[in-house]
């Protein structure tokens, strides 16, 4: 499923990646014939395709959001994948934590409230806190099933910004793609988690997320972070 990892620093993104990639040029070659529209159309239509399924294995196997950068800061340093499944728990869970960020308590705390997200709005919200290469990686896709409604939460500080997203395509088409980078730049920032924990930039970021995915989807919805 195509994805788009939204990363702040670096970034995750789903549909189209969120973050703005660098500017390349498609080579102009020289023809003897004009392609038709609908040619030039499905052409296209195949890039984007091949290109989101590129754009999502590369972020997970690297286990970061790094392919593209809400922020600005463009491709983040390319790290050798990771595709480790025997990471995952035994029994399905929406938070996985090989890092060590979470208590129990608050790991407990976050699958209710996850729990609560997706029987209230229907989108799906899963969490994974990871230190690269300490990750699971790409196995995560399978094991949570990520599709169109899901977001998939990556928290990792190894960039300096703690909170990386990966946004399926009916969720962003429900929330403006500028509140995952304000959220990042509020609850992910280095001066921020350093200050408070990790532990306490992941639930603040759910918290926002869930306040977000609640609101009457409008002109203005998802206006603030809270």
């Amino acid at each position: 499923m195509p994805l788009l990892l939204l990363h702040l620093q670096p970034s995750l993104g789903f549909r189209n990646p969120v973050h703005p990639v660098p500017a390349t040029k498609t080579p102009t070659r020289a023809s003897s014939h004009l392609s038709s529209p609908t040619q030039n159309s499905t052409n296209f239509s195949k890039w984007v395709a091949d290109f989101r399924s590129k754009s999502w294995n590369f972020a997970l196997s690297g286990a970061l959001s790094l392919a593209l950068s809400l922020t600005g800061v463009g491709f983040a340093e390319g790290k050798v994948g990771v595709n480790k499944p025997e990471l995952l728990p035994k029994e399905f869970s929406t938070v996985i934590d090989v890092a060590g960020f979470l208590s129990d308590g608050q790991e407990k705390r976050l699958a209710r409230e996850i729990n609560d997200i997706e029987k209230d709005t229907g989108f799906k919200l899963r969490v994974l806190a990871q230190n690269y290469p300490n990750t699971p990686g790409l196995a995560i896709k399978d094991f949570w099933q990520v599709d169109d409604r899901t977001i998939v939460f990556v928290a990792d500080p190894t960039f300096g910004n703690i909170i990386n997203f990966n946004v399926g395509n009916t969720v962003d088409l429900d929330i403006p793609r500028s509140f995952w980078s304000r959220l990042a730049g509020k609850y992910g920032n280095i001066f921020y988690w350093k200050e408070k924990g990790e532990d306490a930039s992941i639930e603040a970021a759910v918290m926002a997320i869930s306040n977000c995915l609640r609101e009457p989807v409008g002109r203005n919805n998802c206006s603030e972070v809270k």
